[in-house]
C-alpha cells in the first residue's frame, strides 16, 4: 500500500464505499478523469472488514481531481452513494500530545509557590460571586 501525498489539491477523499470495493474497482471507476498516482483504502485491523468504508485517490494533476469530484460526487458504485471531496491534510498539533504541566506558563501560574496569591486572586475574582462562608 502506497502512502498518500500530503498535497491535498491532488488527493481525493472517497467515502461511502461498499465492503466489496477494492483498489482495482476504484481505479477503474476513477481512471477516466486522469492519471492516478495512488489509491489507498483505509484499513480496519480491529474488524473482519477489509477497509473502513473510505479511501484516498491521488491524481497526477489537480484538474483531474476536480473533474473526478464533479463527476463522481453522489454517484453510485456497487449500490452505495459516494461522497467525493478534496482530502483535507491531517492536522496534529505539536502540543496536543503534551501534558499541560510541561508548559512554562502553566508552571508559572499553578506550580510556583511564590505565585500562590495570584492564583487565589483569580479564583476570588470581584466580578464573580463571593465564596461561600464556612
Amino acid at each position: 500500500m502506497t502512502s498518500v501525498n500530503s498535497d491535498s489539491k491532488k488527493t481525493l477523499f472517497v467515502g461511502g464505499l461498499s465492503q466489496d470495493t477494492t483498489e482495482a474497482i476504484l481505479h477503474a471507476a476513477f481512471i477516466p478523469f486522469g492519471e492516478i498516482i495512488s489509491i489507498q483504502l483505509a484499513s480496519d485491523p480491529g474488524s473482519h472488514n477489509e477497509h473502513r468504508g473510505f479511501g484516498f485517490i491521488e491524481y497526477e494533476e489537480a484538474e483531474d481531481c476536480d473533474a473526478a469530484i464533479d463527476n463522481m460526487h453522489q454517484a453510485e458504485l456497487l449500490g452505495r452513494v459516494l461522497k467525493v471531496n478534496k482530502a483535507k491534510p491531517q492536522r496534529i498539533a505539536a502540543a496536543a500530545n503534551r501534558a499541560v504541566w510541561t508548559e512554562d506558563e502553566w508552571l508559572k501560574k499553578y506550580a510556583n509557590p511564590d505565585n500562590k496569591d495570584t492564583a487565589e486572586e483569580e479564583v476570588h475574582s470581584p466580578t464573580g460571586p463571593p465564596p461561600p462562608s464556612p
